[in-house]
């Protein structure tokens, strides 16, 4: 298998969150949750190199107090995002030089520091086969389809699934979705829209329910648990 790097955007301003300071830098357990999560990286044997996408204007703050403070080697890169999380996840496409064209990329959120190293390498299999792949779990509630309040359909549950991160795809196919997408003024829902707009047929990849997007006060308290959870059992 060719090489296996990961893209993780950090560049949003976390307004759910309320805090003072972007979500990426609140501290979980004294150590900020973009750390928790780029610790994941790191320790995965095979994950050859780490790209981090951040505001422009943080950039030194996210070299010095995460990347450099925390010893975080395998970081090539800390690259400006842009207005939009799909401009900045472009703009890390961009910015990974030598990287070939069959070479791997898992794109993660910064946010989400319980992803299971597994499921990182099932998602790069299923890559490396067949082009691209998301992680994701089951729906576990019935969901409605609404319009102006009235139900208009109830979609089978086993055939929904809630998509997490990483999105894992060869680096060309996706480098050149986003590009098209840029051109086209398309602006998908996740980085997986932008294969399957052009026939791409994506895998699903079991993910986990603890693999949450840290994104309000509800979901910071949920994560103390989950750390907490995880100390006693070691």
């Amino acid at each position: 298998m060719n090489k296996i790097y990961a893209l993780i955007p950090a560049a949003g301003m976390g307004k759910r969150m309320g805090a003072g300071s972007n979500k990426q830098y609140l501290l979980l357990d004294g150590v900020p949750i973009l750390a928790h999560t780029l610790r994941l990286f790191e320790q995965a044997p095979f994950i050859a190199g780490i790209y981090l996408i951040t505001p422009e204007q943080e950039i030194p703050f996210c070299r010095s107090e995460v990347v450099e403070r925390y010893g975080f080697s395998k970081v090539r890169g800390v690259v400006a995002g842009g207005a939009e999380r799909q401009y900045s996840v472009l703009n890390g496409l961009n910015a990974m030089e030598g990287v070939e064209q069959d070479d791997l990329v898992l794109i993660h959120d910064g946010v989400r520091p319980f992803v299971p190293i597994a499921a990182l390498r099932r998602a790069a299999d299923a890559a490396h086969e067949f082009g691209g792949a998301v992680v994701a779990v089951p729906v576990k509630d019935t969901v409605k389809v609404a319009r102006d309040g009235i139900i208009t359909e109830t979609p089978p549950r086993e055939q929904l699934w809630l998509a997490q991160t990483p999105q894992a795809f060869r680096f060309g196919a996706i480098r050149a979705a986003h590009a098209l997408a840029a051109a086209d003024g398309f602006l998908g829902t996740d980085d997986a829209s932008l294969m399957e707009r052009q026939g791409w047929q994506l895998r699903i990849v079991m993910g986990d329910y603890r693999n949450i997007k840290i994104t309000t006060p509800e979901d910071m308290a949920l994560a103390e648990a989950f750390l907490k959870g995880q100390k006693g059992s070691s």
